[in-house]
């Protein structure tokens, strides 16, 4: 379709053309959030169609629960805590408590770039044990499991990983079924759907005959793929489509996918904002059971989630805009985040208050 930046308006002009019925999309990808607030297209889109932000983020949707379990291992003297920038900063069940408080307090917190990174610091500190923070959707999780396989052949038993990685599905399903906010399409994430394909969303259209369309990241692309949905529900259709060909195939990576069956099974777990969720998150099997950090060291996972003034989960449900929470832009800023939304690069608070 359009392949030019200066054809964002006249996609938005198509748009309108279609007609006034009131349409909402939801958004499940982070950079996709960034890239809206970035480029205004909130503006840009006529009246009646809403873009909405969903649990997209993998930082935010982690739940506080888990913050307090991996902040508590950190404290013993033996042990690395290899993480991801962006999770640094998030805050567990009380706002003083976080990975980069524990770093303050002299726990060895170091921040890497790739799992292999993590693997690495094992290898060079045979006398201390490191524990990889594991976070991300299907775009990450192929990653961890090849450092997990890659200790697994080379016995290294200093090792382990300590995974909160989530499925997108399963989130998606959880919101359809709870029905808390109208959905008539999703804006669906180019970079998981480059590891699971477009047959990784086709339960949208086959279960709930709800219209997706995989989305590249540029503007045009977002506004590419926002038309397609609303063609598709002008007409009364609901399929998956794929904007994103120049990277997304139908079977998406199935390298990737073999990677991930073969280090994990899926789990039930704790999603902030969104409760417990069945079959949504990443353990490790059996077989690699020595590689898990919460069996290696005994954490036992809360599963109730302690009710808070912050209200992330709304947003990640779509229920409210950031802006609908209280606390934003006055005890909740980037500087002083109170939950995740605030923290992540890629969360939705963060984009509206960056880009407000």
């Amino acid at each position: 379709m359009f392949k030019e930046k200066h054809d964002v308006e006249d996609i938005a002009g198509l748009i309108k053309s279609i007609g006034p019925m009131d349409i909402n999309i939801m958004e499940v990808c982070g950079t996709h959030t960034m890239a809206i607030a970035q480029n205004g297209l909130k503006e840009i889109l006529p009246n009646n169609i809403r873009l909405i932000s969903g649990p997209g983020c993998p930082v935010c949707v982690t739940p506080a629960e888990r913050i307090d379990d991996i902040c508590s291992l950190s404290k013993y003297k033996n042990i690395i805590i290899a993480t991801y920038g962006d999770m640094l900063r998030v805050p567990g069940t009380r706002r003083e408590i976080s990975l980069e408080r524990s770093r303050m307090d002299g726990a060895d917190v170091r921040i890497v770039y790739s799992s292999m990174d993590a693997l690495k610091i094992a290898k060079e500190n045979k006398n201390m044990q490191v524990v990889f923070l594991g976070v991300g959707f299907e775009t990450t999780a192929p990653a961890t499991a090849a450092a997990v396989l890659e200790a697994f052949e080379d016995n290294i038993d200093n090792f382990s990983v300590f995974s909160i990685h989530k499925l997108i599905g399963p989130a998606m399903r959880s919101l359809l079924d709870a029905k808390e906010v109208r959905i008539d399409g999703f804006l669906l994430p180019g970079h998981v759907a480059v590891i699971v394909g477009e047959r990784g969303f086709g339960f949208l259209a086959k279960d709930y005959h709800i219209p997706g369309v995989i989305s590249g990241f540029e503007p045009v692309d977002i506004m590419d793929a926002v038309l397609m949905i609303t063609m598709q529900i002008a007409r009364g259709s609901a399929e998956v489509e794929n904007e994103y060909t120049r990277l997304v195939k139908k079977n998406g990576n199935i390298a990737a996918q073999k990677v991930i069956d073969e280090i994990f099974d899926t789990c039930d777990d704790l999603w902030r904002g969104l409760g417990m969720i069945k079959s949504s998150s990443l353990k490790l099997k059996r077989k690699y059971s020595k590689f898990d950090a919460a069996l290696k060291f005994g954490i036992e996972y809360s599963f109730e989630q302690k009710p808070s003034a912050c209200r992330c989960g709304d947003v990640l449900k779509g229920l409210i805009e950031p802006e609908g929470c209280n606390m934003f832009g006055r005890e909740c800023t980037p500087d002083y985040p109170v939950g995740p939304c605030m923290v992540s690069s890629e969360g939705a608070c963060a984009a509206a208050y960056k880009y407000m």
